[in-house]
């Protein structure tokens, strides 16, 4: 089902255009997922995150319809520099499909019924990370395939939907990276890429054998690829917290996968050396690419060509990735304001909704990969937009504890 800018509300506010609220036990930085009628959220319990979560609710009217947990296989403390349930869970006709950076991966029926479970910690090694892992899982026809990126012995998965059975692993060069792996089809078959810290790698979703890799790329350590058409894909990067990062400004670019014999190569196809990315992933809307960064400003690039059109700062600083509707572009502020712009060449904002209340502190940076703004309303407690979930007449927003849905309240009446 399509979904355009008439389903979904241009404005709404605390108490416009707001179907229902629904609190979620726990805290997590995942966005919100939807399948028919139910939306799911995953979240972590305790000072150590000792309980790991998944919630299930009715998507007409937010009432719980089931909750069960997985006991951490690794508790460590919860604090605002490391991951709370960042990983969006993947769902589909089989389950879902939940993981944490705990290395708990579980399977549950859409009824709330556990399928199976399994600690890739225990497989394959603790996790080695300060500020945890982030990467969301990806969905084949048969398995479910998850990126653990970290400071010990990295690895790409793949696991079988039904049992949770290893199908293949490929191992990866040790890295600190919070990316997802996506599936981008190039010519007649797709591609399992992943842009994490200092290459861009494409496998066989099959077997997971390494297809090609480019390494011209560093500090793309947080956004998701995203396909462009015609084997073209778009990375996102970020120098760091102080810009330091070599080569960042270089690695905003598109790729161009081609076929040699037998053989693919990466190549670059343009580069947004103005532009910066830091934990949303850049969005490709209408012929056009946006990037968002940790200092509110979106920069709107030419998909073919990579030629700037403008770069303009909205209110607040940006985490989630943005979401285009039709002739509209929503770009979700931090502290809890939504920009809404006109999709197009030229920057033209046509709403600002604020969802909770503005922050005085707004241009305070945060600890880069940390979900953290030292001194700000996140060390303060305060609410923040992660992530959200869209289908035709709804638009779900997830805060760490809390779920809103956006409705046009004069479609129900």
């Amino acid at each position: 089902s399509v979904v355009n800018e008439t389903s979904v509300p241009l404005r709404w506010s605390a108490t416009e255009n707001i179907a229902w609220t629904a609190p979620i036990v726990g805290y997590g930085q995942s966005s919100p997922v939807i399948w028919n009628d139910r939306v799911y959220v995953t979240s972590v319990e305790g000072p150590k995150k000792e309980t790991c979560r998944v919630s299930a609710f009715q998507l007409a009217d937010g009432k719980s319809v089931w909750s069960e947990t997985v006991p951490s296989s690794f508790p460590v403390l919860s604090t605002e520099y490391v991951s709370r349930a960042a990983p969006t869970p993947a769902a589909d006709a089989n389950g879902l499909f939940a993981f944490f950076e705990s290395g708990d991966l579980a399977a549950f029926s859409h009824d709330g019924k556990k399928l199976w479970g399994r600690c890739l910690g225990k497989d394959y090694g603790e996790l080695q990370s300060n500020h945890g892992l982030a990467a969301s899982p990806a969905l084949t026809a048969s398995a479910v395939i998850v990126l653990v990126d970290h400071g010990g012995p990295s690895y790409l998965a793949a696991f079988g939907k039904a049992d949770g059975k290893l199908v293949w692993k490929t191992d990866r060069t040790s890295r600190q990276s919070w990316s997802s792996p996506a599936l981008i089809r190039v010519g007649d078959a797709e591609h399992l890429v992943v842009s994490s810290n200092g290459s861009v790698d494409g496998y066989d979703p099959a077997d997971g054998a390494l297809l090609w890799t480019f390494t011209d790329v560093s500090g793309n350590t947080s956004c998701t690829p995203r396909a462009l058409g015609d084997g073209m894909l778009v990375i996102g990067a970020s120098g760091g917290r102080e810009g330091r990062t070599a080569n960042a400004a270089k690695s905003n670019m598109a790729l161009r996968i081609v076929r040699k014999g037998d053989k693919f190569e990466a190549e670059a196809a343009w580069t947004a050396e103005d532009a910066t990315s830091s934990f949303g992933s850049p969005v490709v809307h209408k012929g056009l690419v946006y990037f968002v960064n940790r200092f509110g400003v979106v920069y709107c690039l030419d998909a073919k060509t990579g030629e700037k059109k403008y770069a303009q700062r909205t209110k607040q600083s940006i985490w989630a990735t943005p979401v285009g509707i039709g002739d509209r572009v929503y770009l979700f502020g931090k502290d809890g304001t939504t920009t809404v712009l006109a999709s197009g060449p030229e920057f033209s904002v046509l709403a600002e909704n604020p969802l909770f209340g503005e922050s005085e502190d707004a241009a305070e940076p945060e600890a880069e990969g940390t979900g953290r703004r030292e001194g700000g309303r996140a060390a303060r407690g305060g609410p923040i937009q992660y992530g959200v979930a869209l289908v035709p007449g709804a638009l779900l927003i997830r805060a760490g504890d809390k779920l809103y849905c956006v409705r046009d309240s004069s479609a129900s009446k």
